[in-house]
Order: structure tokens, then C-alpha cells, then sequence
């Protein structure tokens, strides 16, 4: 009898502690351990809710994956993936589960438990201890496994394409492991891409970016505050940054000031850029905050040795102080790779103790590779030790912090300058003794041979500036008859040919090398004599008056705009009566000769069209943001985008563009200038132009590339509907599929298609306002965030009525390698 209560009351107890350890099991959303499994279609969610982990399939794709996201956070996007490069294929997927086998490791398995898709491949000494493993999704989105609060493995060290906040980003030195972000293969692949962000070792590291093995852009040394080259990523209220470098790691990380904050670093695949984004709520969307590369002058060492590259400046690049282009002829050319020298022949430059060193400030600081660095050197100390090595060719501070600290010395040639406007630490450069030292003083042994060069230089500049004013004001009258009689001579700020260069190039403007005619004068295809390059002339009409406005009007703003989606303008000719404009030459000619052309309309496959989309949208966020002048297009087409070899598209026709202030954003005119089918509504009938003018251009030729038809001159149905009624008709019923072009076949990407279709009606919507700006609408394509849903847009149904419109003059229309000008005047 005794016996049978004991049993009894060992039944009860085990009972009990059955049940305590499995309702505790049953709340602990947020751990896998040995007694339980993740199953397909089952998540995990981290204690405060945030991060979520669990099986998805990201956007058409049939493959499935374990990645972790936001919880709360619409548009799920994911920032971490186990099994990228493996997925689980369609017919595997619900026979899947995610388990801590009994070796400790967290495991992905496939076919009822046949199939071995992925693991953490952690190392233990004995079963004893890995009963004990947990594996636990943290509040900061980190998944670990632990045993007894000790971290065996972490999903922060094997990072995807972003980098969250407490991520590092950089090296365990002991272990050899490099975290690095690798980009998505696509929006609908996670795979391993060729676009790569990681820290590169060297006694002074940075981070790079990196298109397969290709250097692309670098961050520039860590300041103290921030990178030198990277001032978004420097001290601001969002986020506070760290970097490490020791003996033991080196790596970068940053954390959020305010945890109500969403904010994440990650790389765009389609744009091949590293961008940080914020969340906003009350949009509930992602906002680009920063991103990389920036402009041209972040292109590595595209200004070459010595060479400074100031994105504000045309041409670009300039040589430093006491130096000169290698090869100038190249240099006169836009082509800087080969870079400056110094202008004293090395035969001549000694090293000697007294060299002097030209001080430069708020620089991207050279490429580290080649460095040597002593942190608790001070800058006195620095200049001694890099007086005593001959290969010492410049140094700076490490910190900028207080009065600067740190020793940074730099050997062999310098590269990859940038003007920046954040603080860095001063470069000091070696020069000849003769050249300003560290303090801007002048050498020892030089300094009375300067004080008499000055005293007797003074008087010189006392009477020669005399001279001068005398001279000015004589010549100013007639300066002024000169420039009103022939105001072509100006200083467009571009190289000049000779005229006889363009006859020999252009074949003494042969027929055959015509490449069309305008309004302006005729286009040829030449060849330069000198290095055989290809170039397009732009030879302006005699009697054109119209055309000279306008020429002048685009060589002031080529010579000012740089953009790897506009087209280059390589100089102009003004000699007596000619004015010619000479372009870089693209031998596929325009968009519309192959988008409105049957047969070659089928060599843009969707991959060209969404790339030829995102970089007109890329140049026209330059025009209207980002260049140094805000500029309206006022005539954005296809006709107007111009391809090169590699299918990449350049806006060019900048003759009717209007050049506005940093704080306009919109206009008026008495003159409206255009092409009709393209213009907004509210230029047409009233004349106000703005940037929305733009997109509401932009958004017809949305649509034409997608569907491959022209807006106007053709009737879609038997409402008589333009493209737009006929997309915006479509889109209502839910038919949008169908507007996509037949050529296409199924080889586009359905959800990519759909969304430029939507992000078109979007541009075209009848209020300027309701229009979104070219920032938001390269963040419609690239990302996948919700977009908006679009009003009925304008220019339905027959166009606009003939009341009370504009009467269209000498509309001229063609297409080369060229500019299209078409002409209407208000009434």
C-alpha cells in the first residue's frame, strides 16, 4: 500500500513538472531548443517584439527561405537570410523544420527530416553539454545559440546585404572571420550578389565597395568622428557610430540614439549603391537618408596620383599645389587616370630635412594601403618621422578631436582625393624645400631670398594694377559693343576645337556623315584625326536666331552639369560665323529607334528597359536635386535619351532647360517650348513650369517603355484613348498586364513591370503636387515599399482641346545622335 502512494505521488509530481516545463516551453515564442522545433508556416519573435523569424518567399519566387524581418513594419523587408545561397525548392517547403539536432547545432532540414539544407556547423566536446543549447532570436534581430548565457554562434557574424544596429562590420583578427555585407542577386533572389561592403586591413583600414572584385569606392580612414570620405555617416541625432581597431578586432558599428527609431544600412542591388535608410511611420515608408557612391568624385582615384577631384568644380579634377598633369593632352581630354606630377623633375627634387610640407584641409584622405600609423604620436613628432624616410610622401593626424592627436604617414603616391565639406585632419604634402612648411611658414634657408622677392614684387603689383584699371576702363565700352555684336564668343567654360578639326573629322560636313536636321541646324558623325574617337557635331544654323538662345543655354549648362546619365559633352567651336557643339558619340543612337521600331524594339529585354528607367530616373534626381544648378529639362523623351554600348541611357537636348535657384523649384513663361504628348497640362495652358513638369514627362515615357507604343498618334481603343487613357483604363479594370509589351513575352519581372506602370499614372496625375518628386520615385522602383494609389491622371481621352490652347508653330521632331527642339507660343 505505501509503495502504491509513492508511486502515486511520483506520478503526480512528475505530472506536474511535465506541465510547468511545458506551458513555460509553449510562451517562449522566442527560443528553439532540443525538446521543440520552428515548422514551416511557424515563427519566432524576439521578447519586445520587433524582429521576426521564420520561412518566406521573397517576391515571385518559388523558392522558399528562414530570414528574419520587422515585425511591425508593413512591406516586410528582410535583413538576414541562413540559407541564401540554398534555398528550399516549392515541393520541399511545408515538410520543412528548423531544429537543434543532437549535436548542438541549429540545423535546416528538408523531405521529412531527409534533407540536411543548412547549418550552423558548430564544434562541441560532448553530448553532455549540448542538451543545454538554445537558440534564441534577441531583441536587436541578432539569432544566437547559447549555452548558459554564452553565445556558440551568432547570426551577426555571418551578415547578408544589412547591417543593423550593434552589427559589426569588419574582422575578428583571432578567428580570421570577416563580416561583410554581400548584396541580393536580385529582389527575388537572396543569393550572394557581386556587389560587396567590407573593411579592408592595413595599419589604417577603410571600407570598401566593391562590384565583383572591383574596387568602386572607399570609405576614407576613420577620423576620430567618422570616415574622412563618408561625412553622412558622421555624428548626427539618429544614430552614434564606433569604430575598433586592436589587436584583437577591427570593425564598424553604430547604434540608435532613440530606440522609437528605425534605421538600417543596407545595398541596393539595382542601383549598386549603399544606402541608409530610415523608417517613417507616419508615411509608413523608407527613407533614403544617405547612400554611396555620391557623385563622380567618388569613383576611385578617378582624378589619379596627386590628382583632387572637386565635385562642384568643371572639369572635376585638379592637380594639387606644386603639381601638373602627367600627361596633359589626356587631362585637357576629361581623361585624369594618369594623374599629375611634380613640377620639379624628380631628378631634381632632393630629399632633404629642411623639405617643406604644403598644408590641405576638409580632404578625403588618400587610399591607406601604403600607410604607417603611431596613435599616440603628436603631430610634431609625426613630421620629424616622416622627414626621416625619403619614401614619405605625406601625414596627417589620426583624430580630429581637440586639437588632433595620432600619427597617420603615407609612402609612394597619393590617391584618391576628394574636396569634402566635413572636418578631417589636415594632409601636410611634401614639397622642395622652397614650398611652405607644415605651419605655413616659410623654409629657413629661403626666407631672406622671400622677403626681398616680396619687397621688390610690391611696387611692381602697385603699378601694374594701375595699369590694369586704366585699361578696363578704356576697353570696357568697346568690350561691351563687341560681346552685344557677336555674344557667341564667350567663355563657355568647355574645350575649343579649331574649325578645321571639325572639317576633317565631319569630312567637310559630308552628306554622308549626317546624321540628321533640325530646327537648329544639322547633327554629323566625325572622327577625331588625333586619337580616332568617335564624337557627334552639332552644327548650328546661320538663320536659326531661336537656335543660337539655345545653344548658348546648353553649353552654359554642359559645361557645368557631370552625371553618368547625362550625355558628355566633350567642347564647342565658335570661330567667325560657326558655332558648333561637339557631343561623345552613341552608336545606338536614341530610345525611340528602338522602343517605336518593330524589330529592334525586341533587343530591349526587361533587365535593359528597368535599367534604361532607373538611370533616367538617377539623371533627372541630378538635375533637379543634386547638381550644383537646380535645372528643369522641359523637354524629357525618348527621342532626347540617348544609349550607349552598354544600352545605358544619357539625357541629353538641354537647350530648352531652364537653369532656376537653389530655393525655386517652379516658373512662369510667355514662351512655351516642347514637344505636345509630353508636356504637363499646367505648361501648356498657363506656362508654369517646375520640376513636376518633369515627371509629368517622365511618366509618359514610363509608359511607352513599358508597353513599347508611342503616347500619341495611335488610338488604343474605341474611346479614342491615348496611351495614358488607355493605361489608366486598364489599371482601373485590373487588366495592367496587358499594356506591358507583347514582345516581351514572359521574360519580365511581373511586380517590377507593374509597379513602373503605377508609378507612371503616379507622375501623371492632373495637380502638380500630387505628383511625386524623382527622389520618391526612385525609391517606388527600387525598393519595395507601398505606393501610393493613383487618381485619374490628365490628357485622356484625344488629348486636350484646341480651346483655348497654345498654337503649335514649327513643331520639329526627329531623332539621332542629337538634340530635338519643338517650339509653341503663347498667345
Amino acid at each position: 500500500m505505501t509503495n502504491i502512494l509513492h508511486i502515486k505521488k511520483s506520478v503526480i509530481i512528475f505530472n506536474i513538472v511535465f506541465f510547468l516545463f511545458f506551458s513555460q516551453l509553449s510562451t517562449a515564442i522566442d527560443t528553439i531548443t532540443q525538446f521543440q522545433s520552428l515548422d514551416y508556416g511557424n515563427t519566432l519573435v524576439s521578447k519586445d517584439g520587433t524582429f521576426e523569424l521564420g520561412f518566406f518567399r521573397p517576391g515571385s519566387s518559388i523558392n522558399h527561405y528562414v530570414g528574419i524581418w520587422f515585425k511591425n513594419i508593413p512591406n516586410r523587408r528582410i535583413v538576414w537570410v541562413a540559407n541564401r545561397d540554398n534555398p528550399i525548392k516549392d515541393n520541399n517547403s511545408n515538410s520543412t523544420m528548423l531544429i537543434i539536432n543532437k549535436e548542438g547545432n541549429l540545423v535546416l532540414l528538408a523531405n521529412n527530416n531527409q534533407t540536411l539544407v543548412w547549418s550552423t556547423n558548430i564544434t562541441t566536446q560532448s553530448l553532455s553539454t549540448t542538451s543545454s543549447h538554445v537558440a534564441q532570436l534577441l531583441d536587436n534581430g541578432n539569432f544566437v545559440i547559447q549555452d548558459k548565457n554564452n553565445f556558440l554562434w551568432q547570426g551577426f557574424d555571418f551578415p547578408c546585404d544589412t547591417l543593423l544596429p550593434e552589427m559589426k562590420l569588419g574582422w575578428d583578427l583571432k578567428t580570421g572571420l570577416n563580416r561583410r555585407l554581400t548584396s541580393w542577386r536580385n529582389w527575388d533572389d537572396p543569393s550572394s550578389g557581386d556587389l560587396t561592403w567590407d573593411m579592408v586591413l592595413s595599419s589604417n583600414p577603410e571600407i570598401v565597395l566593391k562590384k565583383e572584385s572591383v574596387e568602386f569606392y572607399r570609405s576614407g580612414p576613420w577620423n576620430g568622428v567618422g570616415f574622412s570620405g563618408s561625412p553622412e555617416l558622421s555624428a548626427n541625432p539618429i544614430i552614434e557610430q564606433k569604430f575598433v581597431n586592436n589587436s584583437n578586432e577591427v570593425y564598424y558599428t553604430y547604434s540608435l540614439v532613440s530606440k522609437s527609431k528605425v534605421s538600417i544600412i543596407y545595398l541596393n542591388q539595382t542601383s549598386g549603391l549603399r544606402e541608409r535608410v530610415i523608417w517613417i511611420p507616419e508615411d509608413k515608408d523608407w527613407k533614403t537618408f544617405a547612400s554611396v557612391p555620391r557623385d563622380e568624385c567618388d569613383a576611385y582615384n578617378l582624378c589619379g596620383s596627386y590628382g583632387n577631384c572637386i565635385p562642384s568644380k568643371s572639369p572635376m579634377c585638379e592637380c594639387l599645389d606644386g603639381f601638373e598633369p602627367k600627361l596633359k593632352e589626356n587631362w585637357d581630354r576629361y581623361n585624369w587616370t594618369q594623374g599629375c606630377v611634380r613640377k620639379i623633375h624628380p631628378a631634381l627634387f632632393k630629399c632633404r630635412v629642411n623639405d617643406g610640407f604644403k598644408k590641405i584641409s576638409r580632404l578625403k584622405l588618400p587610399e591607406t594601403k601604403h600607410t604607417w600609423v603611431d596613435a599616440r604620436m603628436k603631430i610634431e613628432d609625426c613630421k620629424r618621422k616622416c622627414l626621416e624616410d625619403c619614401s614619405c610622401t605625406a601625414y596627417s593626424n589620426l583624430d580630429v578631436n581637440g586639437d588632433g592627436s595620432g600619427c597617420c604617414i603615407w609612402f609612394g603616391d597619393l590617391i584618391g582625393l576628394k574636396q569634402v565639406s566635413s572636418i578631417n585632419p589636415d594632409l601636410y604634402v611634401r614639397m622642395d624645400a622652397s614650398t611652405s612648411d607644415s605651419k605655413g611658414e616659410v623654409s629657413s634657408e629661403n626666407k631672406k631670398s622671400h622677403t626681398l622677392a616680396i619687397a621688390i614684387a610690391i611696387p611692381l603689383v602697385i603699378v601694374l594694377l594701375l595699369v590694369i584699371i586704366v585699361f578696363y576702363i578704356f576697353t570696357r565700352k568697346r568690350k561691351q559693343r563687341d560681346e552685344d555684336k557677336d555674344e557667341n564668343q564667350q567663355d563657355f567654360e568647355l574645350p575649343l576645337f579649331n574649325l578645321s578639326t571639325m572639317i576633317e573629322a565631319t569630312d567637310n560636313f559630308s552628306d554622308d556623315n549626317k546624321l540628321g536636321e533640325g530646327g537648329f541646324g544639322p547633327v554629323y558623325k566625325g572622327k577625331l584625326v588625333s586619337n580616332k574617337r568617335e564624337i557627334a557635331v552639332k552644327r548650328l544654323s546661320r538663320n536659326s536666331k531661336q537656335g543660337t538662345k539655345e545653344f548658348q543655354n546648353e553649353v552654359i549648362l554642359c559645361s557645368k552639369l557631370q552625371h553618368r546619365n547625362l550625355v558628355k559633352v566633350l567642347g564647342c567651336c565658335i570661330q567667325g560665323k560657326e558655332i558648333m557643339l561637339i557631343y561623345e558619340y552613341m552608336p545606338n543612337k536614341s530610345l525611340d529607334s528602338f522602343l517605336f521600331d518593330p524589330t529592334q524594339k525586341k533587343l530591349l529585354d526587361w533587365s535593359k528597359r528597368f535599367n534604361i528607367i532607373c538611370g533616367i530616373t538617377r539623371g533627372l534626381l541630378y538635375l533637379h536635386q543634386d547638381s550644383r544648378l537646380r535645372v528643369i529639362h522641359r523637354d524629357l523623351k525618348p527621342s532626347n535619351i540617348l544609349l550607349d554600348n552598354d544600352m545605358n541611357p544619357k539625357i541629353s537636348d538641354f537647350g530648352l532647360a531652364k537653369i532656376c535657384g537653389d530655393d525655386q523649384i517652379e516658373g512662369n513663361t510667355n514662351r512655351v517650348v516642347g514637344t505636345y504628348g509630353y508636356m504637363a497640362p499646367e505648361y501648356v495652358i498657363d506656362g508654369l513650369f517646375s520640376v513636376k513638369s518633369d515627371v509629368f514627362s517622365f511618366g509618359i515615357l514610363l509608359l511607352e517603355i513599358v508597353s513599347g507604343k508611342k503616347n500619341k498618334g495611335l488610338i488604343y481603343t474605341s474611346s479614342n484613348h491615348s496611351l495614358v487613357g488607355h493605361a489608366w483604363r486598364l489599371w482601373k479594370e485590373g487588366n495592367s498586364k496587358e499594356l506591358i509589351d507583347d514582345c516581351l513575352d514572359n521574360s519580365y519581372i511581373l511586380s517590377e513591370a507593374l509597379r513602373c506602370i503605377q508609378v507612371g499614372l503616379l507622375c501623371l496625375q492632373r495637380h502638380p503636387n500630387n505628383r511625386p518628386n524623382m527622389t520618391s520615385v526612385l525609391a517606388m522602383l527600387t525598393n519595395e515599399i507601398a505606393v501610393t494609389q493613383p487618381k485619374e491622371p490628365n490628357f485622356l481621352i484625344g488629348g486636350v482641346s484646341n480651346e483655348g490652347q497654345p498654337n503649335v508653330k514649327n513643331s520639329i521632331s526627329f531623332s539621332i545622335n542629337e538634340v530635338t527642339i519643338s517650339s509653341l507660343d503663347v498667345r
